[in-house]
C-alpha cells in the first residue's frame, strides 16, 4: 500500500485524560506521512555530517518501514504499539538520521513498557528517556543536530505537563513543538557547516516535520489530507539555501556509509561503540536492544567493520553506500545518471571518474553474507576460494538496494539508466525492474547488456561517457543497443571444479577435462549465457595461446577497447593483456580482477577477455 495515499478514518482525540493506542497510532501515521512528503526538501539541505543529500530518503525509508508494518494494524495498548514501532524502526533504519530516530522509538518503547494507555506525565517521562537513549546511541553526540530537537521537545512536554495553560492535549503538544522549532532555528549557530550553507540541520528539520504532522492530526483530529503541504512557518527556505559544494566535504577516509543489523544475546552497545571507534569509524550510531541492534558508521573499509561486528553476533542486512560517489553524482551536470552492478568489472578509478554508481551483489560463504567487492574484496575472495572447502554462492541484490539508490538519484537527476547483468544468468535485472516500478518507473530505464564482467563494464562505461558528453537518455539507450551485439566476452576456466560443485557443469565434463588436460573456453552468446565452444590442451603458455584464440575470432580491421580480467592470477592477466595488444589494434585497455559473480563459477586461475569495437 502506498503510504502517501493511505486513508485514515477520523479518530477521537481526548481533550484531556489518557492517551490510548488508537489515537497515538493515527498521530504517528500523520507524522510519518509528513516526513515522507518532505523527503526531497530534506535531501536538499543535508550538509551534516556529510553532504550526501540523503537525509530525507533515510528518514522516509525508516518511517516507511514502520508505516507499512506496525502502523498498519491496531494494537491492544500503547506499549504493544510502541514495541512494534521500535522493533520495525530498528530493522528498517537507514543512515545516521534513521538510526537515531529508530533509537528514539526504541527508547520510548522501553520507557513505556506494557502500559495500555498513558497520561501526559507518562508520555513526557518516556520522551525524556527516549531522548537520553537516542543520545546514548551515538559515540560522539553533537548539539545542533536531531538530538537537540529531540531533547528540546522532551523538555517542552515535561514543562507543559504541569501547566494549567496547556490543559488541552493540542495546546500541550504544541508547546513542545514550539521548543523543538526553537532548537531547530539554533542549529546553524551550533554547527558552522550549517551556517556556511545557510540551512538548518536536515535531521532536526525532519524530526520537527514529524512533530508537525502529529500536531496537525491533533488539530484536525484526522491525518492531513494534503501531506505535501508546507506550512508558512517552516524554519527554512530551500530555494534560498546556499547548497554545499559536494565531494570536498566528504572525508575520503570515511567515505562509506555502512550499516547492518546485529543479532545475538546480551549485545552491549557500549562495547560495540568502542570497537568501532577503535577502527577509526566516524558518526557511529548503535540503536536497538540487547538482542537486536542496528549499527551505523562511516568507515574507510566496510569489510573491517563487518568483521569486527561478527565477533559480537550475527551480521545481517549489511549495506554500504559510497558517500563520495553519491556526492559527486548529486553535483554532476546533466539530467541522466548511470548505474550498474558489481558483476561489471569496472577498472579501478573509472566509476569515480565517469560518475557510475554500483549496486553490490550479495556473496555467501557458509553462514556469512558479504557485499560483493565492498564487504569482501576480490583478492580475499580468491584466497578463501583456494583455501576453504566452503562453496561460495552469489545472489542478486535485494529490490530495496536498487530502490534506495534510484530514489536518491531521482531526487537529483531527471532520469536513471541501469546497465545490468545479463537477465539469462541472474535475477539482478529483475530486481532492478521491480525497484523501478516502486519508484517513478518512467524515469528509470533498465538495459539488459546480455553480458557480464568486462563486457558489462564496457557498456556501462560507454553509457557514462555519453552522459558526460551531454547525450539524452534516448541517445544513451540507442547507443547501448548498437554496442550490445558488438561487445564480446570470452572466458577461459582452468579449474572447473567449482562449476561442477555448483551444478553449472555436469560431473562427467569435469572428469573429461581433467583426463584430457583440457582448459575449456566459453563465449557469451546472443542469449546472454556463457557457452563452451572450444578448449586449449596442455598447460604451457596458456595466456598467450588464449590470446591467439581470441584474436583469431575478432573481425579484422577494427580498433578495440579491451578489458582483461583475471581470477586471482595477476601475472597471467598481464601476459594475456600484452599478448592481445600484440595481436589486435587496441585503442584502450585495462587489467582488472574479475569479481565473484564470475569467479565463483569459473574458479581461481580463470581469465576473461572483453572487447568492444571503437567504431561500432
Amino acid at each position: 500500500m502506498n503510504a502517501a495515499t493511505l486513508t485514515i478514518p477520523p479518530s477521537p482525540v481526548p481533550a484531556a485524560g489518557r492517551i490510548r493506542a488508537a489515537a497515538l497510532r493515527h498521530a504517528l501515521i500523520a507524522g510519518a506521512r509528513r516526513v515522507i512528503a518532505r523527503r526531497d526538501a530534506l535531501n536538499q539541505i543535508n550538509v551534516f555530517p556529510v553532504p550526501d543529500g540523503d537525509t530525507g530518503n533515510n528518514m522516509a525509508l525508516t518511517l516507511g518501514t514502520v508505516l507499512q508494518g506496525a502502523l498498519q494494524r491496531r494494537a491492544a495498548g500503547v506499549g504493544v504499539l510502541l514495541r512494534r514501532v521500535g522493533d520495525e524502526a530498528v530493522d528498517g533504519a537507514r543512515g545516521n538520521s534513521g538510526a537515531i530516530l529508530a533509537q528514539f522509538f526504541s527508547g520510548l518503547s522501553e520507557a513505556v513498557g506494557a502500559r495500555s494507555s498513558l497520561s501526559r506525565r507518562d508520555l513526557a517521562e518516556a520522551a525524556a528517556a527516549a531522548a537520553r537513549s537516542a543520545r546514548g546511541a551515538m559515540a560522539e553526540p553533537r548539539e545542533g543536530t536531531m538530538l537537540s530537537a529531540i531533547s528540546a521537545s522532551a523538555d517542552g512536554l515535561a514543562q507543559a505537563a504541569e501547566s494549567r495553560e496547556c490543559a488541552e492535549l493540542k495546546a500541550w503538544f504544541e508547546s513542545a513543538l514550539g521548543r523543538a522549532r526553537e532548537a531547530l532555528a539554533r542549529t546553524p549557530d551550533q554547527l558552522p557547516v550549517l551556517r556556511k550553507a545557510g540551512v538548518v540541520d536536515a535531521g532536526a528539520q525532519g524530526f520537527v516535520d514529524l512533530l508537525e504532522g502529529i500536531a496537525d492530526f491533533l488539530s484536525r483530529r484526522h491525518a492531513a489530507e494534503h501531506p505535501a503541504h508546507v506550512d508558512p512557518d517552516v524554519a527554512f527556505e530551500v530555494v534560498h539555501a546556499r547548497l554545499h559544494d559536494g565531494e570536498g566535504d566528504v572525508d575520503p577516509r570515511h567515505r562509506w556509509c555502512t550499516e547492518c543489523l546485529l543479532v545475538g544475546d546480551g549485545l552491549d552497545r557500549g562495547r560495540i561503540q568502542a570497537a568501532l571507534s577503535g577502527l577509526g569509524a566516524d558518526c557511529v550510531v548503535v540503536a536497538g536492544g540487547p538482542h537486536r541492534l542496528k549499527v551505523h558508521a562511516h568507515v574507510g573499509l566496510p569489510a573491517r567493520m563487518f568483521e569486527a561486528l561478527a565477533s559480537f553476533g550475527r551480521v545481517e542486512a549489511g549495506k554500504a553506500d559510497d558517500m563520495l560517489a553519491q556526492s559527486r553524482t548529486a553535483s554532476a551536470p546533466g539530467g541522466v545518471v548511470v548505474v550498474t552492478d558489481s558483476s561489471a568489472d569496472l577498472p579501478e578509478g573509472v566509476a569515480d571518474a565517469l560518475v557510475v554508481l554500483v549496486v553490490p551483489l550479495r556473496l555467501n560463504f557458509g553462514e556469512q553474507d558479504y557485499l560483493d567487492r565492498v564487504g569482501l574484496s576480490t583478492t580475499e575472495f580468491y584466497r578463501r576460494l583456494r583455501e576453504e572447502d566452503l562453496l561460495p554462492r552469489t545472489s542478486q541484490p535485494p529490490v530495496g538496494d536498487f530502490r534506495r539508490l534510484f530514489e536518491f538519484l531521482l531526487s537529483h537527476h531527471a532520469e536513471v539508466v541501469y546497465v545490468g547483468l545479463s537477465r539469462a544468468v541472474s535475477g539482478t535485472l529483475q530486481a532492478a525492474e521491480a525497484a523501478a516500478q516502486r519508484v517513478e518507473g518512467a524515469r528509470v530505464h533498465v538495459f539488459d547488456t546480455g553480458n557480464a564482467a568486462g563486457g558489462q563494464a564496457l557498456l556501462a562505461m560507454a553509457a557514462a561517457e555519453l552522459v558526460r558528453a551531454g547525450a539524452s537518455r534516448a541517445q544513451v539507450m540507442a547507443r547501448l543497443e548498437a554496442l550490445k551485439g558488438a561487445t564480446r566476452t570470452i572466458a577461459l576456466a582452468r579449474d572447473i571444479r567449482h562449476a561442477v560443485r555448483g551444478g553449472r557443469v555436469p560431473a562427467w565434463a569435469g572428469w573429461v577435462a581433467g583426463a584430457l588436460r583440457a582448459t575449456p573456453i566459453a563465449v557469451v552468446e546472443a542469449d546472454g549465457r556463457l557457452h563452451p565452444r572450444s578448449a586449449l590442451f596442455g598447460r604451457h603458455r596458456v595466456p598467450e595461446r588464449f590470446a591467439a584464440h581470441v584474436a583469431k575470432r575478432m573481425p579484422p580491421g577494427r580498433r578495440w577497447r579491451l578489458i582483461v580480467g583475471h581470477c586471482g592470477v595477476p601475472d597471467d592477466g598481464e601476459a594475456l593483456l600484452a599478448a592481445l595488444r600484440e595481436r589486435l589494434d587496441v585503442a584502450e585497455s585495462w587489467l582488472v580482477e574479475t569479481g565473484a559473480a564470475v569467479g565463483a563459477h569459473a574458479g581461481p586461475g580463470a581469465l576473461v577477455a572483453s572487447l568492444q569495437p571503437v567504431d561500432a
